[in-house]
């Protein structure tokens, strides 16, 4: 039984494909590798470079494989660059799922897990978000994931699509050293990148209403994420009914000073971090629940703290 995922070359999608193979899943990979990575997926797993953009292509080349369900992560992933390309992020976020979803039609595949993201609840005024907090998306990302779940909706409405939207916030760590976190913005590498070429990471404000000063984010395991993909393909292939939205969260934040602490424990490299302003737009706290995603996808955090960061600086040190 194939499953088609786009992005897979990334490093989110990479381990969906690895969960996939554990569970006994074939995954067939989509991806144009202007982020990802041809090494991140197995010599026997299919991979078709394309940028899903182009309809016709994709249509073409789903038709070689049978696929019966889709896990879709491909896309510009980027919220603050989103500022400075909003109609790439559009073309490659909206116009990809639309297209996407005019090849899965073409071939009647009528199952999508859509990897949608905490960037579509802004800056919540809540302590704890829900799946029922308001979307007030503050970037072009935001607004194209959203805009995603609402497209994949209403072709549901329409075709009786089976389809379910996963919110995730930081994603971290590795479920093994050769599948490793490249982003050139995402708080791990950064402070990894710092550490190694003999630079203190930097702490953006340090005097936020939060325990220690800094801000408290929700971070995850990219291993506890991906099984979370595999449990919502699984149960959609089974006909089960799933909620259209799940939050992937911890329920329990962690503050970027308590991240850079973690970091020093598993290096073994002693180190003060830089304190830097504050940077505009950037809230106190971001922490979701993941209690609904629990009772419906086996969601739960496998992982601590130390073994996110001991895993994320060992696969960049393997790499």
């Amino acid at each position: 039984m194939a499953i088609l995922v786009t992005g897979g070359a990334g490093y989110i999608g990479s381990h969906i494909v690895r969960a996939f193979r554990l569970a006994g899943l074939d995954p067939v990979v989509v991806d144009d590798l202007s982020s990802g990575h041809r090494e991140f997926v197995p010599d026997d797993v299919p991979l078709i470079e394309l940028n899903i953009v182009r309809t016709k292509k994709l249509t073409e080349a789903l038709r070689d494989h049978s696929i019966e369900a889709v896990v879709h992560l491909a896309g510009f992933k980027y919220a603050g660059v989103s500022v400075q390309r909003p109609l790439h992020t559009y073309q490659q976020n909206v116009q990809g799922t639309v297209s996407l979803l005019r090849a899965m039609a073409e071939h009647d595949i009528d199952k999508i897990v859509f990897s949608s993201s905490a960037a579509v609840y802004g800056t919540p005024d809540v302590d704890l978000v829900t799946e029922r907090t308001a979307t007030h998306p503050e970037s072009p990302y935001g607004e194209s994931k959203l805009v995603g779940e609402w497209v994949i909706a209403a072709q549901g409405r329409a075709t009786g699509l089976r389809h379910t939207s996963l919110r995730y916030f930081n994603v971290v760590g590795s479920a093994t050293d050769e599948l490793y976190d490249s982003s050139p913005h995402n708080l791990f590498p950064l402070v990894i990148r710092a550490l190694t070429e003999g630079h203190r990471p930097k702490i953006f404000g340090d005097d936020y209403p939060t325990p220690d000063g800094t801000c408290v984010r929700d971070y995850v395991h990219v291993a506890d994420l991906a099984d979370a993909h595999v449990v919502a393909t699984q149960k959609l292939l089974a006909g089960q009914e799933l909620e259209p939205v799940y939050n992937l969260g911890s329920g329990d934040g962690v503050s970027v000073r308590q991240i850079m602490t973690a970091v020093a424990r598993a290096t073994g490299i002693d180190f003060e971090p830089v304190v830097a302003p504050r940077r505009p737009g950037d809230p106190a706290r971001i922490v979701a629940s993941g209690q609904l995603a629990a009772r419906d996808l086996s969601w739960t955090m496998r992982h601590t703290l130390d073994e996110m960061v001991e895993s994320a600086w060992n696969a960049r040190h393997q790499s």
